[in-house]
Parts: C-alpha cells; structure tokens; sequence
C-alpha cells in the first residue's frame, strides 16, 4: 500500500486581525489543516505553532448531543470550548439571540434542522471570545440574512484583532472577506 499525505511542505502565517480563505478542490486536505490547526489532530511531521484560544466551526454540529436540548448543548460546547460554567451562563442569553432559537432552545437537538444546527454552533464558537477563528464552509449553510450576521460578527472578530481562516469553495465569499488566500492542491 502507498503511503498517503494528508497535507506536505504547507507553509503559512495568519497574523492578528487577518483572514486567511484556504481554497482548493475537495480531497486538497483543507479540512484536514483546520483540523490541526484546531489541535483535533496532531502532525506526523513538521511543526505547527497555534498561540491564542481557538474557536472552531469545523464540523457542523459535532459536538452536539441529539437527546440533549440546545440549552444543554451550548453548556456542554462552552465548556468543551474552554469556558466556565459562569461564562456560559453570563452569555447564554446572547447565545440564544444570536442562532434565534428562543422559541427552540429547550427542544432536543435531534428535531433541529441543520440550519438551526449550524446557527447554534456558530453563535456558541463566537462566544467564546476567540483569538484564533476556524470557519469550515459553514456560511454556505443557513438563510441570507444569518450569512450576512455571521459574515458581519467575522469582520467584527478582525477589528478586535482575531486570527481567521475560512475553508470554502465560495472564492467570491473568500475575495470579499480574505485579506490572503492558500490554495492547496493534493496537499500541497
């Protein structure tokens, strides 16, 4: 069996208040970069240097227990996250106003649409005052206006100085947001 490389000879730098959009063809290893950059994997080889708390939006939804009702998930996920107790609760509020789930929020994330899934998960990861902000194709999901809200909160996180990078095959979105771009192709 040939051995396969995820990702090879990958160089970059995301500084502060910047956006990195990674493009490239499925199977380029994009998700995968966000993955140990996130710290959900560790690289075979190489080095990898992340400094500030990362919030992530890689998989839509993971992370959330369906018996569990969102109230519940944005607790478990906040913890997860690396937030007190005391923290989740201050912004719990917030969290919910930001997805528009007031009416939801006590329901079981199994009768959750993936919109709903996904507002959830992205009001609960910017929540969590993040320095370094992985984003994994999730603005594609969801209705105009929420897009044109989370694209909004983005540009806010850059202000404040927040490291981003967008996975995404949208290279328009990716020209509009994205102060550089890294195209990857086989991994490499």
């Amino acid at each position: 069996m040939d051995e396969f490389w995820a990702l090879q000879e990958v160089s970059f730098a995301v500084q502060k208040g910047k956006m990195l959009g990674v493009i490239g063809p499925n199977g380029a290893g994009k998700s995968t970069l966000l993955r140990l950059v996130g710290g959900v994997s560790n690289p075979d080889g190489g080095s990898l240097s992340v400094n500030g708390r990362v919030g992530a939006l890689i998989d839509l939804g993971a992370g959330f227990h369906p018996d569990l009702t969102g109230r519940e998930n944005i607790f478990v996920n906040g913890i997860i996250s690396g937030l007190t107790r005391r923290e989740v609760q201050q912004d719990l509020e917030a969290i919910v106003a930001f997805a528009e789930l007031e009416d939801f929020i006590d329901s079981p994330i199994r009768t959750y649409s993936t919109g709903m899934q996904m507002r959830l998960a992205f009001a609960v990861a910017v929540h969590i005052r993040p320095e370094i902000l992985l984003i994994d194709e999730v603005l594609a999901v969801g209705d105009l206006a929420f897009q044109q809200k989370c694209i909004e909160r983005i540009n806010q996180f850059k202000a404040k100085g927040c490291a981003i990078m967008l996975v995404s095959h949208d290279t328009p979105l990716v020209g509009q947001l994205c102060d550089q771009a890294l195209w990857l192709q086989a991994g490499r």
